[in-house]
């Protein structure tokens, strides 16, 4: 399993169905629930930047969606059993966000309340425009400010299927799509058996939110929880920690976004890699990161590497299984100056990573409030910002059946103003997916960068370390995509 873009991804033709969420109480009175539970900070932050683009007439979107096989001819109404249940079954996904009293509420309606309605979108013969039209349903029919917050179909042949769901970000993270497609196809096996289906307990994302919130709710800047990241900040103050390459971007722009992707190591490289990295005391992800900073730096950027990372908080049992955003994002800092080898920029990483680990208590939008208010009243990042993620898929529920499955993780946003960047390891080896500007700086930039990060991680499991300057190349052509009308794919196909 591993994240690209959708405009990368080939589903075969077939006829396309989708099931409706809604729910029989909404449509009587609202919402089940009269007392409504906070957003996270992670949600708060998110809703509020969506209300205030919206009333500037300036969107901002974004998505995760996950897709995965069905084989054999579909039971269609054994699908929809165990999509409504993936829903009832996590509360943040059947609850709607709204302000009151100006903080962001969660209402959640109650699992028996909902119910699917099945409606055939089309019929599709060219794969190329089923994947346009793939693109733009999920870019059109997903609103932070409006429930249900994800769509859920399915493209349905003779002899197999392709399933889809995607979510805003407000409800999920990368981290809940192994989930969505373990759940969704366990239920879905097992009522085709004629049985019930086995999962694990799945605690709600609400009962999280709720005690970020009232954990950390009332501190104040000066905190001394605080002090790791005003120690980040240094004498500049400055909060976000810039991407140091040019991207060609005028402060205060939004741009289009370039959406790409492409393996870095194959499978077997990736073993040998991972065993390059623990012979000098690392890990896998510590050699990756420790490569981009080297490639930073030899592309101009300075010897310390300071960027954001993302941090998981479903920690080792509770939240395992739950669906949600449990994504913290916390600063790291280390030395990969000329000079030093692959073991002691290892050791720098390690121990970069490890101070970071013991500071993982304050959430990151509550430390932007608080240590950097005037840019948290911004709708976006202040300017390119260094960001790094990486994610062994192998380990994550499910991957056992991942072969069967074959499940595929997707994200987008409407526009940026920097780059991003995620790592993945599954079987086939390690694959990069980024997210970034679209101005010919940054795809000259962004272009070099990904092969000079090649060439580095290959250098690293056929020689052992940094064996040779890294050099910079033309750029590789990126996945364009563009604005269709979704009313004429169905004419189209």
């Amino acid at each position: 399993m591993r994240q690209f873009p959708l405009e990368m991804h080939h589903v075969a033709p077939g006829r396309v169905v989708e099931w409706r969420l809604r729910s029989t109480a909404a449509e009587a009175h609202g919402p089940d629930d009269p007392a409504s539970r906070k957003a996270s900070f992670n949600q708060d932050k998110h809703f509020t930047v969506a209300e205030e683009s919206r009333a500037a007439d300036d969107p901002v979107a974004s998505w995760v969606a996950v897709t995965f096989e069905v084989t054999g001819p579909l039971d269609e109404p054994a699908l929809a059993r165990s999509l409504l249940s993936f829903v009832q079954r996590h509360e943040v996904l059947r609850c709607a966000f709204r302000r009151l009293a100006g903080e962001v509420a969660c209402e959640p309606f109650a699992p028996a309340s909902l119910t699917l309605d099945p409606e055939v979108v089309g019929t599709f013969e060219d794969a190329g425009v089923l994947s346009d039209f793939l693109v733009e349903r999920f870019k059109r029919s997903i609103d932070t400010l409006s429930w249900p917050l994800f769509i859920m179909g399915a493209v349905v042949r003779e002899d197999s299927a392709t399933v889809y769901l995607a979510f805003d970000h407000i409800v999920c993270d990368g981290m809940s799509m192994p989930i969505v497609a373990r759940e969704v196809l366990t239920a879905y096996e097992a009522l085709c058996r004629g049985e019930a289906a086995d999962l694990p307990p799945a605690p709600s994302y609400l009962d999280f939110a709720e005690e970020q919130r009232r954990r950390y709710l009332s501190i104040d800047a000066r905190d001394e929880r605080l002090d790791y990241w005003k120690a980040f900040m240094g004498p500049s103050g400055e909060f976000f920690p810039r991407f140091p390459l040019d991207l060609g971007v005028e402060p205060g722009r939004m741009y289009p976004i370039v959406n790409e992707a492409s393996m870095l190591l194959d499978a077997g490289e990736a073993e040998v890699f991972e065993k390059t990295c623990l012979a000098v005391g690392g890990k896998p992800f510590m050699g990756v990161l420790g490569s981009v900073a080297v490639c930073l730096r030899e592309a101009g950027g300075p010897g310390v590497y300071r960027g954001f990372m993302p941090v998981s908080e479903r920690g080792r049992s509770t939240w395992t299984n739950s669906v949600g955003w449990f994504v913290n994002t916390l600063p790291i800092e280390f030395d990969a100056s000329p000079g030093r080898d692959f073991a002691q920029v290892m050791a720098s990483v390690r121990a970069g990573f490890g101070e970071m680990m013991t500071h993982l208590d304050v959430p990151f939008v509550r430390a932007w409030e608080l240590l950097a208010p005037e840019e948290f009243a911004a709708r976006s990042w202040p300017y390119p910002v260094n960001f790094f993620s990486y994610i062994d898929m192998r380990k994550c529920p499910g991957a056992e059946r991942h072969d069967d499955w074959r499940p595929t993780t997707h994200v987008w946003s409407a526009r940026a103003n920097g780059a991003c960047s995620w790592f993945q390891r599954d079987t086939d080896g390690l694959h990069m997916n980024s997210i970034y500007v679209d101005t010919p700086a940054a795809r000259r930039t962004m272009g070099d960068f990904q092969e000079a990060l090649r060439r580095t991680v290959q250098d690293i499991a056929r020689s052992g370390g940094f064996r040779r300057p890294v050099a910079l190349t033309p750029q590789r052509r990126p996945v364009r995509t563009t604005p269709l009308d979704v009313a004429a794919f169905a004419r189209r196909g």
